[in-house]
């Protein structure tokens, strides 16, 4: 008798146990059921502890690589400081840049955060974050050649990085440029280091660039008069991030990072390392 008992009492033990994991399992779908996707989709980022960021690595001052390799600039450390607040490491992934919208449907990356300007073409393939610095397109020509506006390019030829923003203003505003330039077509590049190197050897006459950028390197430069920064006519830009079309979790979780940053201080802290007392600002307030 006594083995009977103790035989259901252990029975008895098993299937509450048992009863407990059907139901705890059920609550799990239940509340993975009433879960967005872009939901899940943040919780596997939280799970795997890492968001990767693609960037083009020769984007100065944006995101560069150094000579040890190591990748560094604004947007490296706005993004750092960003996903810090989350308790996630960054993993930033070199990419072709022409590629970086078809890199964030594919999955591959999580974000394109790498002074990306949002524009409608943009917007209709992909999410923007909230804007967080103001760019413009300048031409960039060698003062030896004497090209001091945008009539000087007459029949001269034009660079411009594959994919960027400038590609597209070109193309959207034909008669402030592209109708000028020798063949009424510029030679795409896949950096601007590229751009550089034919400009700098005169295969070609000016370079289509963000100011962002030739501000920068033209400052680094140890001949700094070798180059002239022509302010364009084509309408000013904001950077934004980068998110797969129909993420609004992580969206909103950029966002939300951003804004803190401001409030603290850190954004304009993060803006004085790498800006000074150049025109561009962050806008996020």
């Amino acid at each position: 008798m006594k083995f009977k008992r103790r035989f259901n009492y252990l029975t008895l033990i098993i299937t509450v146990l048992m009863a407990s994991v059907i139901f705890l399992t059920g609550c799990t779908k239940n509340n993975q059921s009433n879960l967005t996707q872009s939901q899940i989709n943040w919780q596997k980022i939280k799970q795997r502890g890492t968001i990767i960021i693609g960037l083009d690595d020769s984007f100065v001052p944006m995101g560069f690589q150094q000579k040890n390799g190591k990748i560094t600039g604004y947007d490296v450390d706005l993004a750092r400081a960003v996903f810090k607040q989350y308790h996630l490491k960054v993993d930033f992934q070199p990419i072709d840049w022409s590629m970086n919208v078809t890199e964030l449907r594919n999955g591959t990356t999580d974000l394109i955060w790498n002074g990306l300007s949002i524009n409608e073409q943009r917007q209709q393939k992909i999410n923007f974050s909230e804007p967080y610095l103001q760019n413009k397109q300048v031409l960039v020509t060698q003062t030896s050649s004497h090209i001091k506006d945008f009539a000087g390019m007459s029949n001269q030829r034009l660079g411009v990085q594959s994919g960027s923003a400038g590609a597209n203003d070109i193309d959207k505003y034909p008669q402030i440029l592209k109708q000028k330039i020798k063949d009424q077509q510029p030679v795409l590049y896949d950096s601007f280091t590229d751009g550089f190197l034919d400009l700098k050897a005169n295969r070609i006459q000016g370079l289509l660039i963000d100011s962002v950028y030739a501000n920068y390197y033209v400052k680094h430069q140890a001949n700094r008069n070798q180059y002239r920064i022509i302010a364009s006519p084509f309408p000013k830009e904001y950077y934004g991030v980068g998110v797969k079309k129909g993420n609004q979790e992580l969206t909103t979780k950029v966002n939300k990072g951003l804004n803190r940053l401001a409030k603290s201080g850190k954004l304009k802290r993060i803006n004085q390392k790498w800006f000074g007392t150049q025109e561009e600002s962050p806008l996020v307030n």
